[in-house]
């Protein structure tokens, strides 16, 4: 664990493997601690000669926390703070791997910051600052699922909630888990305290006409893994992430969902380990 500490801000992060191997930083979706992101997951992808990064956001797990609806950052603060992760450990370049919102901060930092920023691999994400009226919406069941009013303050009812939200978003070929993905959840609840400041995250969908546009001009080798059952960002979003951006990549997951599901793993790390293969500097 390394807390990164700067400008009244703390940014806890923890690193697997070694450091003179690839770096990869992980960005996780909204509401979502760095936890989000398996631990198995991570020395996973560090066994294949990669130093792994995972952090977590501002309102969530043990990072600086505001008051709810009283966020003190922005989306282009969201970008910021993969730089600041950088510094923290003292690295010049990185590979980046972002899922769900995860994936938009990804595409803004390989667009704001191209020389910190090796290579991008956008996961079950939709593109930044593309009008996306035209494609699929988000699907109905997710989105009444939404809708509803949470007592974030009961554990119970949280937890409960976030429980239905990973059965909803699930693979459609792959059997849900539903008390290992309680155990977790109640895991990540109980570490970050709750989950009412993470509703602040709402402010990170609000991404200003500044990068209206840009992602085109991306000149960073990406790489867009989506599975094709995803009912948050249907896979026509990751196509058009891809479609955006001269040389990019589509991975589909068959029967995906928005999510990182065990059984799909050894096909999603290969395809990051292919495409992070460079140091800072080669």
């Amino acid at each position: 664990m390394l807390i990164i500490k700067g400008n009244d801000v703390e940014i806890a992060t923890e690193a697997f493997g070694d450091s003179a191997h690839p770096p990869v930083v992980l960005i996780m979706g909204g509401m979502a601690s760095m936890l989000w992101w398996p631990e198995r997951f991570c020395r996973r992808v560090a066994e294949h000669g990669r130093f792994v990064i995972r952090y977590d956001h501002r309102d969530t797990g043990l990072s600086t926390k505001y008051p709810p609806g009283q966020p003190g950052y922005a989306f282009d603060d969201a970008v910021g703070d993969v730089v600041r992760v950088l510094d923290g450990y003292r690295i010049s370049a990185a590979h980046v791997v972002g899922m769900s919102l995860g994936g938009m901060i990804g595409q803004a930092t390989a667009l704001k910051h191209p020389e910190r920023v090796l290579s991008l691999t956008a996961i079950s994400s939709s593109p930044v600052g593309m009008n996306t009226t035209h494609l699929p919406a988000s699907g109905t069941a997710w989105m009444d699922h939404m809708n509803m009013e949470v007592d974030w303050s009961d554990r119970a009812e949280a937890v409960a909630y976030m429980l239905e939200d990973a059965r909803l978003v699930a693979s459609t070929v792959h059997p849900f888990d539903e008390a290992e993905t309680r155990a977790f959840i109640e895991r990540d609840f109980d570490r970050s305290g709750g989950y009412l400041s993470a509703t602040n995250h709402s402010v990170l969908f609000e991404i200003s006409d500044a990068w209206q546009d840009r992602l085109p001009e991306m000149k960073v080798p990406l790489l867009v893994i989506h599975g094709t059952a995803d009912p948050v960002f249907p896979v026509e979003h990751g196509a058009a992430v891809a479609t955006a951006v001269d040389g990019a990549r589509l991975v589909e997951i068959e029967g995906g969902g928005h999510e990182l599901h065990p059984a799909d793993w050894d096909k999603i790390i290969s395809a990051i380990i292919k495409r992070t293969n460079t140091r800072p500097n080669e």
